[in-house]
């Protein structure tokens, strides 16, 4: 079952477990995800934004194609709100911050993501420290842009790869955590209809 923290006509506020794709993939084996899932219950449920697969967290859905293309719209142009919760390898010098590096696909290696300063698309994340011990840390990360696997790899090349993150990790920080310790708390839309603020928040599982 997919834990649905709000509903009405317009759109569905749901927690993405960690490990289920948000969309389906190619081949019979990857149909489940969280859209067929909420679509047994809401037919006419659309994608809006994604989260990867190892991500757990915070997701709206359209339920009518005025919806999507408003909350598309809002992903689009940045007046969403989105923050996360990461633990990531080491202890962090500076306490916040911000990490500005373009980044691309990695081809040969895809869907992993690289920085790269000639043909990367700009991206840039804030980052703040909430607590440190064991040599890890446990980060708030705030992504202004919305690359593919931005967080992850901002913070790999910070020298701090999230916890359990079988692309990005070190063998060290890959076996430090069952799964990628990243999660998606907080989201914080505008409603498609009324214009009303909302913000939803899934309390961090790890």
């Amino acid at each position: 079952m997919i834990e649905v923290l709000y509903q009405d006509d317009s759109l569905v506020i749901a927690v993405k477990p960690a490990d289920l794709l948000s969309v389906p993939g190619r081949g019979p084996e990857n149909q489940d995800c969280l859209l067929h899932r909420l679509q047994s219950e809401f037919p006419t449920a659309r994608i809006v934004h994604r989260l990867d697969c190892a991500t757990s967290g915070v997701m709206v859905l359209a339920l009518d194609a005025d919806s999507h293309r408003e909350l598309s719209r809002q992903f689009h142009d940045r007046e969403t709100r989105k923050r996360y919760i990461a633990v990531v390898d080491g202890t962090l010098k500076q306490h916040q911050g911000r990490v500005e590096l373009p980044l691309r696909c990695d081809w040969p290696n895809r869907p992993k993501q690289m920085v790269d300063h000639d043909q990367g698309k700009p991206a840039l994340t804030e980052y703040r420290l909430l607590d440190q011990a064991d040599d890890r840390s446990r980060v708030e990360l705030i992504p202004i842009t919305g690359r593919s696997h931005q967080l992850r790899v901002h913070m790999q090349a910070l020298g701090h790869p999230i916890l359990g993150d079988r692309f990005y990790a070190t063998p060290s920080a890959l076996a430090k955590a069952d799964r990628l310790n990243l999660h998606a708390e907080q989201l914080g839309i505008r409603h498609p209809v009324s214009g009303e603020r909302m913000e939803f928040t899934a309390p961090c599982p790890f």
